[in-house]
């Protein structure tokens, strides 16, 4: 009898530490640590991915000319600069033969789509109207209008209303929108 009770209750000792301690243990501590460790390896992952694409980028954005990116940034800027795009209309309007006689800045919050459709939050470009009043002779407004569709800037004009004069000169109303990355 003696042979068959310590193994008896070395089976019950065992079963006891495998119920109330490594059970609970294992399916506790340790299978958390287990999903907190995937969880960190999928970030790793993430990360190794996102540092890969970064560099093939860095790589694509390095192999652009340095010509093509800085007319692609004065076609596109980063930022509106009033007061360059001021000097710049009023210096392209006397080599037309225009005289500016005002310009109003007002800033958009966001690019509108066709429609009138608002373009989402995410939308990278911004754009500026701008009003400007001008005199001088239908021929100068045609060369000032060649020069705004040659600029490096991207421009449109949007709205044009003349004036009529019996002298030849004209009053001009234009709406411009200069658009811009945020």
């Amino acid at each position: 009898m003696n042979e068959n009770v310590i193994p008896t209750l070395a089976l019950i000792v065992a079963a006891g530490v495998f119920f109330f301690y490594v059970s609970p243990t294992w399916s506790g501590p340790i299978a958390s640590t287990k999903a907190a460790i995937a969880s960190d390896d999928k970030a790793l992952a993430a990360a190794i991915t996102y540092a890969t694409q970064q560099n093939k980028l860095a790589d694509a954005s390095n192999a652009i000319d340095r010509a093509d990116l800085d007319r692609l940034t004065m076609m596109l800027p980063s930022s509106v600069d009033n007061v360059r795009l001021i000097l710049d209309l009023n210096a392209l309007a006397a080599r037309s033969g225009l005289t500016l006689s005002s310009i109003d800045v007002v800033a958009n919050s966001t690019v509108t789509k066709s429609n009138n459709e608002k373009a989402s939050a995410s939308n990278p470009m911004g754009s500026v109207n701008l009003t400007l009043s001008a005199v001088g002779t239908y021929t100068a407004l045609q060369t000032f209008l060649q020069g705004v569709e040659r600029s490096q800037r991207l421009l449109d004009v949007r709205e044009l209303a003349v004036k009529g004069s019996d002298t030849g000169v004209y009053t001009y109303q234009m709406k411009i929108m200069l658009y811009w990355l945020r």
